[in-house]
Parts: structure tokens; C-alpha cells; sequence
């Protein structure tokens, strides 16, 4: 046989996409696994031609599911961000947009026992080891993918899914702040780092000659922001002890302005080559948590709520992303207890997607 079939699904989770796996079906060496996925997307090629992938870094992620054996969860969530052209897969991060395919997923593929109305998921993200509590409608005990939900980013409406995030903070680095300050200034610009879901460097738009109001096809434009960017994102990634993250996606980046459509604050968020087009899950938790935290780059841009949990609304590149934060300000410092949204996914095909036989002979 010429080639391997792996079974799957493929679905859209919030405003990413890609194949959902089986654990069980795929290598248990990482570099194999790596192999494997890349010849599946199509790495390598600006298009993904020779493979599934959409062209764009939301388009070629990879969620692979397995039983859990953790005492919380349902599931274990390993993610995989591929790249474009590259021909690199990225096992340090998780996502966000991606797990909100999971739960449908995992029940859809028999890991979780379904219920009818709704069906709770319990979810490990195993990358980052955060706990995610996932709430799937399933009404006659069947994945329901209709509903009056819109997400922007996503044209027509879906059922929701709602995730609540816990464990979150520190969960690459082991710190909130992982520089053990609210700002660091490097090469002249004032930014903070934060571990929240998603570690991340956050600065100020105008501190790097922007407005915050920029559509993402203008910023993918802007060679000369990008190599300044990526220059602070190298020098951050040192001082928040992840080494050397030139060929890593993460730490993110991401820049706030003040809000001009009703929300809390502007931002913009990247991926980190590419500006994101809508917003990462991850990414919100971290700049909501940002906006909430006195002393931080946020500080003066926003208006803060007074209550808990505060509901904060990003303003993205193609319109708003809600976050609920509970948060606890207390004499001994501020902590973010868990972060809530809502977002929507939907199945898209299933059956057998084929890698060839030279790169894995399977079972």
C-alpha cells in the first residue's frame, strides 16, 4: 500500500481549523509524529497543496485527543501548530480556538459518553497542563453544530460552546510576570510579560509606531514593525526564561490602544509571523488579565470594571472577543482565578486523511 490512511475528523474550532486525531492513531515519537503531520498539511508550500492545510497559520492546526488518565478530565488535548512553509510542528503551545472543536470532537469520536441536552467535558490541555471545563450541546444525544451563536471571525451562527479556564497562569513559564516585573523596558520599548493561558509580550500600539487600529493585511505589510517586533520577542523570550524562541511561536505578541467600538481596549494579536486575523482564546485570557492588573503596559488605556468576574471585551482586527475573568485583588498581589468564554465549532468532514507509506507505515 502506497499510503497510510489515519482516521479523523475535520473541524473548525472558533476561528482556527484543522484535522482532529486520535492519540491511539498516530506515532508516540515525537519527530515521527512531526513527520507525519507535516505530510498531512502539506508543510512546505505557501498553499498546503500537497496536503490539508488552509495556507495560513489558523488553518494548519492539528488537535490530537486521547481518554484522560487525570482524576479531573474527561480528555488530554495535545495540540500541534504546523507551519505554513516551513516544515516545522511546534508542540509548546496550545490553542484555544482549537479546543473549542474538542469537546464536540471528543464526543463525536466516543472518548466522552454523550447526554442528552448538554454534555460537560472535562479538558486537559496537556501542553501546557491547563484545566478547561467544556460544556457541549446535545440535545436527543447528539452533537447539535446549530445555533443562534456568532463569533467574529465566522460568518452565519452555531451552537455554543462554553469553556470555562482554570490552572492557567504560569503554565509554560511557572510564573504570572515570568521577568518578576509589571514592565520591562527593552530596546526602548515599555512591554509586559505575562504568562496567562498563553505567555505573551504586550506593549503599548503607539510605543511601536502604530495606531492599534490597523487591519491585519496593513501590519502583515509593515516589514519594518515586524523585524522590531520580532527583535523584542527574541530578547523577552531570553528574560522570561524560554531560551532561545527564534523558531518557536511563542511567547505571542501582542499591542493595546485605547477601545473605539464600545469595547474595553484595542488590541491586535500575532502569531507571531503573521497578525492574527480575529483573536486567539489563549491570547484574550492574557491580554484580559493584562488589562486587569495594575501597573501594567494597559495601565491608563482602558477602564477597568470594579467587579468580579469582570467581563472584558477585546476589540480585534475583525471585530470583539467577550472574556469573563474572575480575579481576586488582594494585600499580597492580584491572581486570576479562571477565564470565560464563549465560542462556537463545527464538523466538518471525516473519514481517512493519507500520508505517504515512506514517511509512516502506521501499525
Amino acid at each position: 500500500m502506497s499510503q497510510t490512511a489515519i482516521p479523523f475528523l475535520f473541524m473548525r474550532g472558533g476561528t482556527s481549523r484543522g484535522p482532529y486525531l486520535n492519540r491511539a492513531d498516530l506515532p508516540e515519537d515525537l519527530q515521527k509524529l512531526a513527520e507525519v503531520l507535516i505530510a498531512m498539511v502539506g508543510s512546505g508550500h505557501p498553499l498546503n497543496i500537497d496536503g490539508i492545510g488552509g495556507g495560513a497559520a489558523v488553518t494548519t492546526k492539528v488537535a490530537m485527543l486521547s481518554r484522560s488518565a487525570d482524576g479531573w478530565a474527561d480528555v488530554d488535548y495535545f495540540f500541534a501548530q504546523v507551519s505554513v512553509e516551513d516544515r516545522l510542528v511546534d508542540f509548546k503551545p496550545t490553542c484555544g480556538n482549537i479546543l473549542s472543536g474538542v469537546g464536540p470532537a471528543a464526543i463525536e469520536m466516543g472518548l466522552v459518553p454523550v447526554q442528552d441536552g448538554e454534555t460537560p467535558v472535562n479538558i486537559r490541555a496537556v501542553n501546557t497542563e491547563a484545566r478547561v471545563a467544556a460544556m457541549v450541546q446535545t440535545p436527543g444525544g447528539q452533537v447539535s453544530y446549530e445555533g443562534d451563536t456568532r463569533i467574529d471571525g465566522v460568518p452565519g451562527t452555531s451552537a455554543p460552546v462554553a469553556l470555562q479556564f482554570m490552572e492557567t497562569v504560569g503554565g509554560v513559564t511557572g510564573a504570572f510576570l515570568p521577568t518578576g516585573k509589571l514592565v520591562d523596558v527593552i530596546d526602548g520599548v515599555e512591554v509586559t510579560c505575562m504568562d496567562v493561558a498563553m505567555p505573551m509580550i504586550i506593549a503599548r500600539a503607539e510605543s511601536l509606531g502604530l495606531t492599534g487600529y490597523e487591519s491585519a493585511a496593513e501590519l502583515d505589510e509593515n516589514a519594518d514593525f515586524f523585524a522590531r517586533m520580532e527583535a523584542l520577542r527574541i530578547k523577552a523570550g531570553a528574560l522570561m526564561g524560554m531560551g532561545d524562541v527564534s523558531s518557536s511561536v511563542t511567547p505571542k505578541f501582542g499591542v493595546l490602544a485605547p477601545a473605539t467600538k464600545g469595547g474595553t481596549i484595542a488590541t491586535r494579536y500575532f502569531m507571531p509571523w503573521k497578525t492574527h486575523p480575529t483573536m486567539a482564546v489563549t491570547g484574550a485570557q492574557c491580554l484580559a488579565a493584562c488589562v486587569l492588573t495594575p501597573g501594567t503596559v494597559a495601565d491608563g488605556l482602558a477602564a477597568k470594571p470594579n467587579v468580579t468576574p469582570a467581563p472584558i471585551t477585546l476589540e480585534h482586527a475583525s471585530g470583539t472577543i467577550d472574556v469573563l475573568v474572575d480575579y481576586a485583588q488582594a494585600e499580597n498581589g492580584f491572581t486570576i482565578k479562571s477565564a470565560g468564554l464563549v465560542r462556537t465549532a463545527r464538523k466538518l468532514a471525516q473519514g481517512s486523511v493519507f500520508v505517504p507509506a515512506g514517511t509512516w507505515g502506521g501499525h
